[in-house]
């Protein structure tokens, strides 16, 4: 059956929003930390003790983290993957025999079975070598297709394709389109039933990472409602070598330059039916819950980078000497390297935390996560900054030219060209805002959001009121005072109590904030995205804070470098406490509609007189490549690893 022809839907605003609402995970039945943190409740119990893994997964994992050590300093060349701009095949294939590819994946499916805890620790070793391999590796297991067969999957499906995942097969998720991005109302792969056992897949998908050699493919497509059919965006798993599926091209990056990441064209692709995961119309919920745990892997991966930046700041700035003394004696350096140390331990201790949770498996984690994928990526960013300054020039020369000079190859401009990219992947800086302000604020739109919605009835609304009116009678006074307020509190944490009791006292600051701009906003608030971004910033700080004193106390308790970690996390959180009290004051003082009046300016063409006097070396191509339907008319670049 053929496919007709399809643009991407034209949908509005408040169309979209519709989308990605229907598609969010609604019911809260365990309790979050992040939540209640930004509802004013500082629920300290749900992280402290600070959770730990079971004996015999840690057995296994560090069996394993051994195995991968010697692995990666053996037979994985990070600098010939920079040089070369591909991940060598022998590489991969001693990845598969390490059983790598299954971390993740039950051991009766022949996996690993390891915990998200050490996966992720995995990942933070494998991409210190190469943050291509370690890409790889994640968008295989943690958004490709082993992780939604574990939480949507049949077992038949499971059967089928989890054993193939494990030892042999590389996956890959295929989400955005060319005219598609975080906007998935708009998506235009089409899925077309053909009779009850299979599905027709017609559409162009960009930036698929692992596409170029993957195997097994996620695919997310648009089903058209019909007879029989809910319809709406649904979840495939597709065989890489289907007839119709082209790989037109392998795209080039600043930097992961090793990573397989391609445009696929899929022209009257046979699917079939058994293959589809959940019903239809379930894709984005399918997505959005294969993320809640799959974004860990992304702050992982920054954690590692943190650690490196640590060690070359540390060797290089006490060997170079200026003005007779080292540069780390000098405090303009000195600084950084504070910053970078008290970071590293930081980000570290959201993660480890976060994963243990996850496998714990007692408390929602979806903001968790979302804050860690959050504040790694652009904490990772500054710390590979201060890196390449701390470096100077050295910094801003790339590896092969250094060795070339006689010096150590120290790719520092790499990390920052590799990192830049996490601000951007698996939902960028400001769409990671965005969810996490709709989280945080979901106890007050479940009370009063058919108060400010415009289509709801007179009589809904008036519900609505009493609802909210009973709510915060009971939530408001409870944020005027707390534990946060008595010197004793936290007592167990030493020096570091005064910083938990920081913690307490601002997250009911930071309600009380959220909770005034609702009523000052109200229905306009979701267009106020400066604003939210800035109350999920200091949330994420908060987080933090709370995950850096829980693992200095854990360590100290442990006889494992606790004077050292009670330093770090007591620097961190100072740091931190000084970057909250900025964002506060930019709640309330900031440009936000002087940039929106410039914005407006720039977009009418009242400052193009400012462009003056250059030349704009792009050339003249359209700025979204035109995707027609139909068959290829380019060369399969994809590419079979043995």
């Amino acid at each position: 059956m053929s496919a007709p022809t399809q643009r991407p839907p034209k949908v509005t605003e408040r169309e979209a929003r519709q989308v990605a609402e229907a598609a969010r995970q609604q019911d809260w039945h365990k309790p979050s930390f992040a939540k209640e943190l930004f509802l004013g409740r500082f629920r300290l119990d749900l992280i402290h003790p600070h959770p730990m893994p079971a004996d015999e997964d840690v057995r296994r994992g560090e069996a394993f983290l051994a195995k991968l050590r010697a692995f990666c300093e053996t037979r994985v060349d990070g600098a010939r993957i920079e040089r070369e701009a591909r991940i060598p095949d022998e590489t991969v294939t001693g990845l598969k025999e390490l059983g790598a590819l299954g971390m993740k994946i039950d051991p009766k499916y022949g996996g690993l079975g390891l915990t998200q805890l050490y996966y992720n620790r995995a990942l933070a070793l494998v991409g210190s070598v190469s943050p291509a391999l370690g890409a790889l590796l994640s968008a295989h297991q943690s958004i490709g297709v082993p992780q939604p067969l574990k939480l949507f999957g049949t077992q038949e499906q499971k059967d089928a394709f989890l054993p193939r995942l494990a030892r042999s097969d590389i996956s890959a998720f295929l989400l955005t389109e060319p005219d598609v991005g975080s906007d998935p109302a708009r998506l235009a792969t089409t899925a077309v039933p053909d009779g009850d056992d299979a599905y027709v897949l017609d559409g162009v998908k960009l930036w698929t990472t692992n596409g170029v050699v993957a195997d097994l493919l996620v695919v997310m497509a648009r089903v058209p409602a019909s007879e029989g059919h809910r319809g709406g965006i649904t979840a495939f798993v597709v065989e890489g070598d289907s007839p119709g599926i082209t790989v037109e091209h392998r795209n080039a990056f600043m930097g992961l330059r090793g990573l397989e990441n391609g445009v696929t064209r899929f022209h009257q692709v046979r699917v079939p039916a058994a293959n589809r995961i959940g019903p239809e119309g379930s894709g984005l919920k399918i997505a959005l819950t294969t993320l809640n745990t799959g974004r860990l892997s992304l702050p992982a991966a920054c954690a590692g980078a943190g650690k490196w930046c640590l060690k070359i700041s540390r060797e290089w700035a006490a060997e170079r000497e200026q003005w007779g003394k080292p540069v780390a004696r000098h405090e303009a350096v000195g600084t950084k390297i504070s910053f970078i140390a008290a970071t590293a331990f930081a980000l570290e201790a959201v993660v480890d935390l976060a994963s243990q949770m996850a496998d714990e498996d007692r408390n929602d984690i979806r903001i968790e996560a979302a804050l860690a994928k959050l504040y790694g990526s652009e904490m990772a960013w500054r710390m590979a900054d201060e890196l390449v300054q701390i470096r100077g020039g050295r910094g801003y020369e790339t590896a092969d030219s250094l060795a070339a000079r006689g010096e150590r190859a120290v790719p520092a401009e790499q990390l920052l060209r590799d990192l830049r990219i996490n601000r951007i992947f698996e939902g960028s800086t400001e769409i990671m805002h965005l969810l996490i302000a709709r989280e945080a604020v979901d106890a007050h739109l479940a009370v009063a959001g058919d108060i400010i919605d415009p289509d709801k009835a007179l009589a809904d609304k008036a519900k609505a009121g009493a609802r909210a009116g009973g709510f915060y009678a009971r939530w408001l006074p409870r944020l005027v005072a707390g534990q946060g307020q008595l010197p004793g509190a936290y007592a167990e944490f030493g020096e570091l109590a005064t910083h938990l009791r920081y913690v307490e006292r601002t997250s009911r600051k930071l309600a009380r904030s959220t909770f005034y701009a609702m009523s000052r906003w109200q229905g306009k608030m979701e267009l106020k995205q400066a604003f939210l971004g800035r109350i999920v910033d200091i949330g994420a700080e908060l987080f933090a804070m709370s995950a850096a004193c829980v693992r200095a106390e854990l360590l100290r308790t442990t006889g494992e470098h606790g004077r050292e970690a009670h330093q770090l996390a007591d620097a961190f959180c100072r740091q931190a406490r000084l970057r909250v009290a900025e964002l506060f004051g930019r709640l309330w003082d900031n440009t936000d509609d002087l940039d929106r009046k410039v914005v407006d300016g720039v977009l009418a063409g009242s400052y193009t007189w400012l462009e003056e006097g250059i030349l704009d070396p792009s050339d003249d191509g359209p700025w979204i490549a035109g995707t027609p339907p139909g068959p290829s008319e380019r060369e399969n670049v994809h590419r079979k690893i043995p």
